[in-house]
């Protein structure tokens, strides 16, 4: 279990630091209806998460594994097509990069954000996570991973426990911080928001290339 937890750790962390999920949170944070709003977005953002990697980790299960104990070409090719997705992806997020001194643009759904309320917010947290292209890849990415280890049912729940609390980690730390400190966290979120907003396209664009290589790689192991 614990040779899972670690192959799966990168991926995790992978969609912890989404910029774009962190973003919408501090928003939300900074909004009218604050409380109610983030507390939605960060349940939807978790149920999102557990339920991607829960249904990769089903599917890849029932695979067969190829023939031998050592040999998974089936889970190999599934990897290699993952890993070329976020490849694909980590080019077009370097492409997307502002030009320097010009503010970079946001998605049109974050003007929406000050009329949310409890229910719009799980929504929107649920689709970032389940259904965003990068997070789907990442989550199915560890739910292959999962899946093809041949772990028994309560090493699984627990691995996809561990996965679901790291990924969900980066929204639910700022969420709870400001639900607790609401004024100590404003400044510092603000100055966290402005950051994000001008460095997305780079940090993701670095993160979905080394994490894209590492599943080829992976991929290619398997056979």
């Amino acid at each position: 279990m614990g040779s899972v937890i670690g192959a799966i750790l990168p991926l995790a962390i992978g969609i912890a630091i989404s910029p774009i999920p962190i973003i919408a949170a501090i928003l939300m944070l900074l909004s009218p209806k604050a409380r109610g709003t983030n507390i939605g977005f960060l349940l939807g953002w978790i149920v999102g998460i557990l339920v991607a990697v829960t249904i990769f980790t089903l599917v890849s299960s029932v695979l067969p594994d190829g023939g031998s104990d050592e040999s998974k070409p089936i889970h190999g090719i599934i990897q290699i097509v993952l890993g070329a997705g976020l490849l694909f992806l980590a080019l077009r997020q370097w492409r997307s990069r502002p030009e320097p001194g010009t503010d970079p643009a946001l998605p049109k759904w974050m003007s929406a954000i000050d009329t949310m309320n409890a229910g719009k917010g799980f929504g929107l947290g649920f689709l970032l996570a389940a259904v965003n292209p990068k997070n789907l890849l990442l989550g199915a990415s560890a739910g292959v991973t999962i899946g093809s280890a041949g772990l028994p049912v309560g090493s699984i729940a627990v691995v996809i426990g561990v996965f679901t609390v790291i990924a969900a980690a980066s929204v639910a730390i700022p969420v709870i911080a400001y639900l607790v400190f609401p004024k100590q966290m404003s400044a510092p979120l603000e100055s966290l928001r402005v950051w994000l907003v001008h460095n997305n396209a780079t940090v993701m664009a670095v993160l979905l290339l080394v994490i894209g290589f590492v599943l080829i790689g992976k991929g290619i192991a398997s056979f």
